[in-house]
């Protein structure tokens, strides 16, 4: 047993750590660019990383300190930092606990970031007068992001959701490193060679800088610019901005945002098609009004003129033209009306609502996400079955292989 008596437990190595390295480093200056900055809204607390070309540490500065700052830290900026070399011992994380914070200026990657929005901006690439109109009713919806990515999911969760009827494909790319540059500009270029699709979505979650950098990338930009197709960009959080994001056509908050400004409710096309048919007849109601007005005045100049005969035969044959135009109009009428009744019908049956009447029924996980694939659950975990009246629990028990 001998052996094991200097044993540490976790907890009192990284307990000891931390002693030592308070006693080592207590006050301590260091200066780098700032990178993942979170101010945390309750406790006010500064959380984020310190970075330079070579390595990166976690920093925190809580909000008796921080609450001093004469101005607001951000991603990029360059700070040097006093403060005490510590470890978080839940983590056995390394971290620099700040008490000041100075600002040096933007860091390498902010000033490439402002040096080509500028350029690029003075070229023209960013005029609304460049920018393509999104369809209101596209039929086919092009994807670009990484196909694996909770991005993609929610993308296709929301489309789903609200134009179930619009088809979609996706080409897979990576978001993030040495090759997303490359695969992002191909996608793009391969959507607009082929054609068939009416407007894309190009997508990734949030992330630092340094992770969203591939759409910041020149390359990217120009590729977006000569796209034919009218392309949204959903890129990162709301707060998150890239070049790809002044150059897209249109700018969405989210990746699910991009997909709403895509696809419209199908509820809002089938009440768009109604209004267009009630304007419709309307629009005809006033012509009819307008020839009726212009047939009582050319009836009272006739009388006034006194030649019998000719008011007669006038009036007769304005009477005619008069049945044929109102013939016209309700046949008309009925074409329009059947023509709106058969689109409703389609864009009915094409619903999810249609499909379950029809006895299917549609699985959700516990999330409430579709199961669109069987291995998408476990064997032995439960999911939702919902049917056209109603909803009904169920238990995966074994898979199949077909």
């Amino acid at each position: 047993m001998s052996e094991f008596q200097d044993c540490f437990t976790v907890s009192n190595l990284n307990i000891r750590i931390r002693e030592l390295l308070e006693h080592r480093f207590t006050d301590v200056w260091v200066k780098g660019e700032i990178s993942n900055f979170h101010h945390h809204p309750s406790s006010g607390h500064m959380y984020f990383t310190l970075k330079d070309t070579g390595s990166e540490i976690r920093c925190a500065m809580f909000r008796i300190n921080n609450s001093y700052l004469k101005f607001k830290p951000n991603d990029g900026m360059e700070v040097r930092l006093f403060g005490l070399v510590t470890v978080y011992e839940k983590r056995g994380q390394v971290q620099l606990k700040v008490s000041i914070m100075e600002p040096l200026g933007l860091g390498e990657l902010y000033r490439s970031f402002e040096h080509l929005k500028k350029s690029l901006n003075e070229e023209g690439l960013f005029l609304e007068k460049h920018k393509e109109e999104i369809p209101p009713y596209p039929n086919y919806i092009g994807i670009i992001t990484s196909g694996s990515s909770s991005a993609c999911q929610d993308i296709l969760n929301v489309l789903s959701r609200r134009a179930p009827n619009i088809n979609v494909l996706i080409l897979s790319v990576r978001v993030q490193g040495d090759s997303a540059t490359d695969e992002i500009v191909q996608a793009i270029n391969t959507f607009n060679e082929y054609g068939g699709v009416d407007v894309l979505i190009l997508a990734r979650g949030g992330g630092s800088i340094e992770d969203l950098w591939s759409f910041n990338e020149e390359k990217v930009a120009r590729s977006i610019f000569s796209s034919s197709i009218p392309i949204i960009s959903g890129i990162g959080h709301e707060t998150d901005f890239t070049i790809a994001d002044f150059v897209s056509d249109l700018r969405a908050p989210t990746p699910s945002a991009a997909a709403e400004l895509a696809a419209p409710l199908l509820d809002d096309i089938l009440l768009s098609i109604s209004e267009t048919q009630s304007r419709l007849i309307r629009s005809m109601k006033n012509q009819l009004e307008k020839k009726w007005q212009i047939k009582d005045q050319v009836d009272k100049r006739l009388a006034n003129q006194q030649p019998v005969t000719k008011i007669e035969r006038q009036s007769e044959k304005l009477s005619q033209l008069y049945k044929r135009f109102i013939l016209a109009i309700d046949i008309k009428c009925e074409k329009y009306s059947k023509h709106t009744e058969s689109l409703s019908k389609q864009l009915i049956n094409l619903g999810p609502k249609h499909v379950l009447e029809r006895g299917y029924a549609i699985p959700f996980d516990q999330s409430g996400n579709i199961i669109r694939k069987a291995d998408q659950i476990s064997v032995g975990e439960e999911f939702a079955l919902k049917t056209a009246r109603g909803s009904l629990s169920a238990k995966k028990t074994s898979d199949i292989n077909t």
